[in-house]
């Protein structure tokens, strides 16, 4: 029985500890934010819904896993309220090496004097609760798994509303501080929307296949990068994860409240998606795409919508190459030369000058992307 089975039937194998570990929070600067716990156990998730410490009183919080670990294992762990723009300091006002205990279990008490303050332009409070659906969500299609994670509007708990969604791809560089390329922080964006009383979606990241990422996100086969599994991987998000999320979650799951995006190749297969699922997407959020890739798809691009009350929001830089602002303007031209009735259509394109080929940049954009299409 593996360690992950023995947790979850509550049963013990000779290697697993047979009590529980609590853990007590004190804290003299208490500001009423959430504290969360980050660890080796979640990834360093900063803020894990699954690990959202309670509340005993003013400044003292207390958690208790609902899971034994094995006894050789030491647990690695930080304090945060909702990120690493709020994690624990120690008294000289630096971040702490990380809390480690090498037999997790009994009691154990710990005390941050003070806590990192957010310098940004949005209260935490407005934070989306961010979950995993899943660390190996199966891709039927691929016959692959893949992390799922979800960003629920910060008031989704006691709402009881339904949500429009957005699927966005490359998930590892959507919101975590520590992405290796950047991250869109999109997280901290959505919480800046909220306090605006905008940007009420629910955004599903799904990360990308590593090394396999250029074959699942190429619309059709090439010489150079070989079989293209562009097709396959659209259809595990509109066949297989749509369906889960709808089901699983309070999403307005008609077309016309659903939208997809992505950046790069991420983007490039955005757009061919919409073109086999116009029925399932009606709003595209497209940055930078890698339309260079695939030429074929502006010929293809008279299949890209053929529903009306279709949206799609276009990004270049000009500091991306001497190509993208153009292949972009070309892409935009060829959608709307398909001849829609007035109004069925709308594309919007913004170019910035000085924009690069990054995540940090098309973090700035999606603010922008989130008020135009939703």
């Amino acid at each position: 029985m593996t360690f992950a089975s023995a947790a979850a039937s509550g049963t013990h194998s000779s290697g697993i500890t047979a009590s529980m570990l609590t853990l007590e929070l004190f804290t003299p600067q208490d500001d009423g934010r959430t504290v969360y716990l980050a660890g080796n156990f979640n990834d360093w998730m900063a803020r894990d819904a699954r690990y959202e410490m309670k509340r005993v009183r003013e400044g003292h919080y207390r958690f208790t896993f609902q899971q034994s670990f094995p006894r050789n294992m030491v647990l690695e762990y930080k304090y945060t309220k909702g990120g690493w723009e709020g994690e624990e300091l120690g008294y000289d006002g630096f971040p702490p090496s990380n809390r480690h205990i090498e037999h997790p279990r009994g009691n154990v008490s710990d005390l941050v004097p003070q806590w990192k303050q957010h310098s940004g332009t949005y209260n935490p409070m407005y934070f989306p609760e961010i979950q995993i659906v899943a660390k190996r969500f199966n891709v039927p299609q691929l016959r692959r798994r893949r992390r799922i994670s979800i960003l629920l509007p910060w008031n989704y708990k006691t709402s009881g509303k339904r949500y429009p969604v957005l699927y966005l791809q490359d998930g590892q560089n959507l919101f975590e501080d520590d992405a290796p390329f950047g991250t869109w922080g999109v997280d901290k964006q959505l919480a800046a929307l909220a306090q605006q009383g905008k940007g009420e979606v629910i955004v599903v990241a799904i990360d990308h296949g590593g090394k396999e990422r250029i074959r699942e996100f190429m619309p059709y086969d090439t010489h150079k990068w070989g079989d293209g599994l562009g097709r396959d991987y659209a259809q595990f998000l509109a066949e297989t994860l749509k369906p889960y999320i709808d089901k699983n979650f309070r999403t307005l799951a008609g077309r016309e409240h659903t939208g997809i995006g992505g950046s790069s190749m991420g983007g490039l297969i955005s757009i061919f998606a919409g073109m086999l699922f116009p029925q399932v997407f009606s709003k595209y959020m497209i940055f930078s795409p890698s339309l260079w890739v695939s030429p074929r798809i502006y010929t293809d691009s008279e299949h890209f919508s053929k529903l009306p009350e279709t949206k799609v929001y276009l990004y270049a830089g000009e500091r991306e190459g001497s190509n993208t602002v153009n292949n972009v303007k070309k892409f935009k031209d060829a959608v709307e030369k398909r001849g829609m009735p007035a109004g069925a259509l709308q594309v919007r394109l913004e170019v910035d000058p000085t924009g690069l080929h990054n995540e940090g940049r098309w973090g700035k954009e999606f603010p922008k992307a989130m008020n135009w299409l939703y």
